[in-house]
């Protein structure tokens, strides 16, 4: 009876775990409109008028930061009101943390609209048919940006549009970011 109960609570415990899920990471698309160094928050305004504060992390990425003598002791990268980004989070404790920015533009993540046509078996490349007609492969930055992009391509008819935001890293596009147009 002893090693039953044992198994028992062994098997409470591991089902307990397995409950804990991996965080959902959301994504935030606008403009700047507000950066806090001392409290380490960008707020960005959406192009529906909404504005949400986002924490950054001592992990958080940010792509297209500006690289400055300063930047290394920079918290918020270089990142300015006005600044066009993709705020990846996951909410800690009711709080939007911070797992990567994106600056959009110039000098950091470029973006491309098409249509996903293809999501590699593997789920690490995805086929984009740009305005153009010309199909673009890129490489997942990670497993939400695929799944965005499984969804997006199941869920829309062949001429539904998205925009791709996108690095070029070793000669290589690499997906960030998949938004439904």
């Amino acid at each position: 009876m002893i090693k039953f109960s044992f198994r028992l609570l062994l098997l409470a415990c591991f089902f307990v775990m397995s409950l804990r899920a991996t965080p959902v990471v959301s994504a935030v698309h606008g403009t700047i409109t507000k950066v806090d160094a001392a409290a380490k928050t960008i707020t960005v305004k959406t192009k529906d008028g909404a504005e949400e504060t986002v924490h950054f992390a001592g992990r958080t990425a940010v792509y297209g930061g500006e690289a400055t003598a300063d930047g290394a002791k920079d918290a918020m990268h270089g990142l300015k009101v006005g600044s066009e980004v993709v705020a990846h989070y996951t909410m800690k404790g009711g709080e939007k943390s911070a797992v990567e920015v994106d600056r959009v533009g110039k000098d950091g993540v470029q973006t491309m609209d098409g249509a996903v046509s293809k999501v590699g078996k593997d789920g690490k490349t995805v086929v984009v048919k740009g305005a153009d007609g010309i199909e673009h492969t890129f490489a997942i930055a990670g497993k939400d940006t695929a799944d965005a992009a499984r969804g997006i391509a199941k869920g829309s008819e062949k001429s539904a549009k998205v925009t791709v935001y996108y690095t070029q890293e070793a000669g290589k596009k690499v997906a960030h970011f998949f938004e439904k147009l």
